[in-house]
C-alpha cells in the first residue's frame, strides 16, 4: 500500500450531503441565480432583474382568477395528424412527447371563473407545448373559449405565447386565423370585450391574427412580440433596427399596443377592465 492510500483510507468518510436540483434557477435575463422559492413567490419574475419567465396555464388561472374560483373547460378534440406529417419524427410521435411534458392535450386551454367577484373566461396558449404552435387543436379552443364567454356573457381575455402556425398541419392550421377572427367578431355581435395579453414570444401566424385584435392590448414587460424574424427583416430593408425593435415597450411607445403591465399588477388591472367593460346584466 502506498502512503498516498494509506493517507486516504486515515480520513474519516463524510457522506456527500445531497442537494435537491431543484432549489435553484438560472435566471434567463440576468443569469444570476435565484432561490426557487423566491422566485414562485414572485409570480416567476426575477427579483435581481424584473425579467418575466414562461409559466403555462395552471399558474396563469391561479394568479389571476379569484382563488378556487374557476375550472378548467374541456378542450375539443380534433383529427390528430390529419397529413400523416413526419421530418426527424412522426407527428404523433411529437404530440405524445408534448402532452407527456406538460399534462395538456394541446397547447391553448380555457378557463371559467371570477375575477374580482366578476366571470371572466381566460384563455391560455403554452409555449411548453410545441412552441404554443397553432393547430386544428388551437383554433378549435379558441372557438370554444369565444362561445363560453358568450355563453357566460363574460368578458374573454386571452394571454399569448407562440412561436406561430404548427407546420405539420400545413394550410390546416392557416385556416385557423380566419376562423380565430370570425369566432372574435361572435363576441363583438355579443357586446361582450375581448382582452389580449401578449407575452413573451408571441409571433408568426398568432401574431396576425387573434394576438391582435384585442379591444384592449396588454403586454408583459419586455416580451418578444413579431410576425418574422429580427434578421430577416433587416435583410429585406437593408437597415439596422432599434435595439429595442420587437419588444412590448416599442410597440406601446409605437402606439400598437394600449399598455405594458407588471406580472403582479395584471390581475389588478384585468379586474378594473373586466368591471368597466362587461355588461350589466338585466334582473329578471
Amino acid at each position: 500500500m502506498s502512503w498516498l492510500d494509506r493517507v486516504r483510507n486515515a480520513i474519516p468518510f463524510v457522506a456527500k450531503r445531497e442537494t435537491p436540483d431543484n432549489l435553484w434557477h438560472k435566471c434567463k435575463g440576468c443569469g444570476q441565480m435565484v432561490f426557487v422559492k423566491e422566485l414562485e413567490d414572485n409570480q416567476h419574475v426575477c427579483p435581481k432583474c424584473d425579467h418575466h419567465d414562461r409559466i403555462g396555464p395552471s399558474l396563469r388561472f391561479d394568479y389571476h382568477f379569484d382563488e378556487d374560483s374557476w375550472t378548467v373547460l374541456d378542450s375539443p378534440r380534433v383529427a390528430e395528424d390529419p397529413l400523416k406529417f413526419r421530418d426527424s419524427k412522426r407527428y404523433i410521435d411529437r404530440l405524445k412527447a408534448a402532452r407527456v411534458a406538460t399534462g395538456e392535450q394541446d397547447a391553448f386551454v380555457n378557463a371559467v371563473g371570477t375575477i374580482d367577484g366578476n366571470r371572466a373566461v381566460i384563455g391560455v396558449q403554452d409555449f411548453a407545448f410545441m412552441g404554443g404552435s397553432m393547430g386544428q387543436a388551437v383554433g378549435e379552443a379558441f372557438v370554444a373559449g369565444c362561445e363560453a364567454a358568450i355563453a357566460e356573457r363574460a368578458p374573454y381575455i386571452v394571454f399569448t405565447a407562440s412561436g406561430g402556425a404548427r407546420m405539420q398541419e400545413g394550410i390546416l392550421s392557416l385556416m385557423q386565423m380566419p376562423r380565430s377572427t370570425v369566432a372574435i367578431e361572435m363576441l363583438h355581435d355579443a357586446g361582450l370585450p375581448y382582452i389580449v395579453v401578449l407575452t413573451d414570444p408571441t409571433s408568426g401566424g398568432v401574431m396576425a391574427a387573434y394576438a391582435m385584435l384585442g379591444d384592449v392590448q396588454i403586454a408583459e414587460p419586455n416580451a418578444t412580440l413579431a410576425f418574422t424574424g429580427r434578421r430577416v427583416i433587416e435583410n429585406t430593408i437593408r437597415e439596422k433596427l432599434p435595439d429595442d425593435f420587437q419588444t412590448s415597450e416599442y410597440y406601446r411607445d409605437h402606439g400598437l399596443i394600449d399598455m405594458v403591465t407588471h406580472r403582479r399588477d395584471l390581475k389588478e388591472t384585468l379586474g378594473r377592465l373586466v368591471a368597466y367593460l362587461t355588461p350589466v346584466k338585466q334582473a329578471a
